[in-house]
């Protein structure tokens, strides 16, 4: 399943890499869009804790269409 993760303001290119290292990313209009593939449900909740423990605000979560 593939997900699109974004994230308000601009995340410095040290914690997108080591943050979510199996997630590509890209900045738009202010804001940090991270995208891939989340392999189950397990991985998903991870990913939710690691924003979290990072201070990160997820303004948007979604899974894209196959």
């Amino acid at each position: 399943m593939r997900y699109e993760i974004r994230v308000a303001g601009v995340l410095q290119e040290t914690t997108r890499r080591e943050g979510f290292p199996e997630l590509e990313s890209v900045v738009m209009a202010g804001q940090t869009v991270l995208f891939g593939e989340v392999v189950d449900e397990a991985h998903l909740y991870g990913l939710l804790t690691r924003f979290q423990s990072l201070g990160l605000t997820v303004t948007e979560f979604r899974r894209l269409p196959e």
